[in-house]
């Protein structure tokens, strides 16, 4: 009987092999080198081209300011620029800031097209970086104001983003996929669970990529999925066929961003006291985040949410009925298994924990943004309720001792009726925005507070 018990086990294990073979590999990640050619290649084509036909005007961004003030800056693509929270580019684009791309509206009209960058252009210490979360972007009011180029603002079909520096993507995702049938062909009738927009979405660093076996704050999707990159591109005029035809170009992206290295910290460190910090790192901290130095290791571990306690909203929001029509679309078949083909979706019981190298660069912290340094976020009763910040991001916007952005507390009682004005303010009292949570640093002395966050500069 025993002996058919341990051989009735072995083959349920070596068949749970077999439908789990597609399944993330703990490990995977960890040494993600973009070919480089093939990176090369993904450069190339992230910072020259655009995968989605213009949707403004090609003057629209030297006009626009004519929607929130009568009389004409002295630089209307500056103002513009300020406005929205879009940066310089730190390629040629045309004059055009990151996000920004020229492009060809329909019947083959020149225009304006947004790029990737958009979202995954930012600044930190007034310097403009491809990869770099955009903590600055006001993309509601972008979505609202460029289309009518200063005539007019345009209603959006949802929110695209309730505070500045985050955004919906899961919104959006959830919107366009809606459109289409799982093979992508469009379909008359919307049909999607119901769309939330109250996520406040904080952008990760694309050098991440190349430790992570999973994406995005609950790991629901896949970092080996080059298709997966594409689901933003399903603008109504992009076709299946674009889809099909662009594949190998995204398969080289992907390779490019396996390739982005993370900036170095460029003021003083205090080694003696981050050598410290390194100890309390590997006590409190290393079990989820990893290690880093020469044998960096990091686990893609998806923390519960009864423990890590962070808002709840993103993880509610991805439901079942989605991941199941992603799982059987052309995104997730990118790759034939055993006994199901491609990198399917996943509905996970918490968040993932980031890997934390620059984490220095890429305030403000949590899924929500909703924490704006690291020292907030290793204390939580000193966590600010509600805050603004310039949206600058010049050396004198930045913390040193915090480590993140420099800000204000905001009385209730200041709170502005413009709605542009409201999105700077970020309220932890809203829907998804709490900043409850990860309070795993309270248990720390201010000593080792102070340690730990000189370490975490040397990541």
């Amino acid at each position: 009987m025993a002996t058919f018990r341990y051989w009735l086990m072995g083959i349920l294990w070596f068949v749970g092999g077999l439908i789990f073979a597609d399944a993330p590999d703990p490990a995977y990640g960890k040494f993600q080198i973009g070919n480089p050619e093939a990176a090369k290649r993904g450069q190339v084509a992230l910072t020259t081209r655009t995968f989605t036909p213009a949707s403004f005007t090609k003057d629209s961004l030297k006009t626009v300011w004519k929607i929130w003030t009568k009389k004409a800056p002295a630089d209307p693509m500056s103002a513009a620029r300020e406005r929205f929270g879009l940066h310089e580019a730190p390629y040629p684009n045309g004059g055009l800031p990151m996000g920004l791309r020229k492009g060809t509206l329909a019947l083959d009209i020149q225009g304006l097209a947004l790029d990737c960058m958009v979202c995954h252009g930012g600044s930190i210490l007034g310097k403009s970086m491809v990869g770099l979360g955009n903590s600055s972007l006001d993309l509601q009011a972008l979505f609202e104001e460029l289309p009518g180029a200063g005539l007019r603002r345009i209603a959006t079909p949802y929110h695209f983003s309730r505070t500045r520096g985050t955004n919906e993507a899961v919104a959006t995702s959830v919107y366009l996929f809606g459109l289409r049938t799982p093979e992508l062909d469009f379909q008359l009738t919307r049909t999607y669970p119901k769309l939330v927009d109250t996520l406040c979405g904080d952008v990760p660093a694309w050098w991440l990529m190349k430790k992570k076996a999973t994406l995005y704050a609950t790991g629901e999707g896949d970092a080996r999925s080059s298709r997966g990159l594409m689901q933003f591109s399903l603008h109504p005029l992009n076709q299946k066929v674009f889809f099909e035809k662009e594949e190998s170009t995204f398969k080289d992206i992907l390779q490019y961003l396996y390739s982005i290295e993370a900036p170095k910290y460029p003021f003083m460190v205090n080694h003696s006291l981050a050598v410290r910090g390194l100890g309390i790192f590997q006590n409190h901290c290393s079990k989820c985040h990893g290690t880093y130095g020469e044998n960096p290791t990091y686990p893609n571990k998806i923390v519960p949410l009864e423990d890590v306690a962070t808002d709840p909203g993103r993880l509610n929001a991805y439901p079942m009925e989605f991941a199941q029509k992603y799982s059987r679309s052309w995104f997730a078949k990118g790759h034939e298994g055993w006994l199901a083909d491609g990198y399917q979706g996943r509905v996970n019981a918490g968040y993932q924990a980031p890997p934390l190298d620059g984490i220095w660069a890429t305030a403000p912290y949590l899924h929500n943004g909703s924490v704006p340094t690291l020292g907030h976020l290793l204390e939580s009763k000193t966590r600010p309720a509600r805050f603004t910040r310039s949206y600058l991001t010049t050396e004198s916007d930045y913390d040193k001792d915090k480590i993140g952005w420099i800000i204000r507390r905001v009385d209730p009682k200041e709170f502005p009726t413009n709605a542009h004005e409201a999105r700077k303010i970020y309220d932890t009292n809203e829907v998804g925005r709490s900043n409850q949570g990860h309070d795993y640093g309270d248990s720390l002395t201010d000593e080792e507070r102070k340690a730990l966050l000189e370490y975490l500069k040397t990541l």
